[in-house]
């Protein structure tokens, strides 16, 4: 693929996935969460550019702190994530601010880990940003799967949303 059209994949997934995630959702946990964060890794990964050729070991650590992020990322939105139980089991999730917060770090840290490359002189290919992405999306699911497991085992088996034992008016999750 080009660069262009891995660009319009990587902003088109951003989009849809920010998009969708500050609205509440009900969370299907028998989906298989790992598709997406699956497919673009392969894409990623099948592409010749994921490192520059004349700084090898530049271009790996480059590489190395954008995962980093990406995981971080994916973690931090998880925990930012509001999650709850309504009476007929169904689980759902919501950003927070928190939510926001952590995806504003995050890509200002990637920008500033592209602009740190491009003065090194390091060949940065979209691949490697598809590919924290990657990363970022698998952690996020994969985190938000334990809590509504942990949450589900808890609190769906009485009933409850995550926070009932917090009066009405403080009942939002505060993160």
């Amino acid at each position: 693929m080009s660069g262009l059209v891995d660009a319009l994949l990587i902003v088109a997934v951003v989009v849809v996935v920010i998009v969708r995630q500050f609205r509440a959702s009900r969370v299907d946990t028998d989906r298989r969460w790992w598709i997406l964060p699956g497919i673009l890794a392969v894409v990623a990964l099948r592409e010749p550019g994921l490192l520059d050729a004349h700084h090898h070991t530049a271009s790996a650590l480059v590489l190395g702190a954008e995962l980093i992020v990406g995981v971080a990322m994916g973690a931090g939105w998880a925990w930012t994530t509001r999650i709850w139980v309504e009476p007929d089991g169904a689980v759902w999730s919501r950003s927070t601010k928190a939510s926001a917060l952590v995806w504003g770090v995050g890509i200002a840290l990637r920008v500033g880990l592209f602009a740190l490359g491009a003065v090194a002189g390091i060949h940065q290919d979209s691949s490697a940003l598809l590919l924290a992405l990657a990363a970022t999306l698998l952690v996020r699911s994969g985190v938000l799967m334990r809590r509504v497991s942990a949450l589900h085992g808890t609190a769906a088996a009485h009933g409850a949303a995550y926070g009932d034992d917090v009066p009405r008016s403080a009942w939002k999750e505060r993160v």
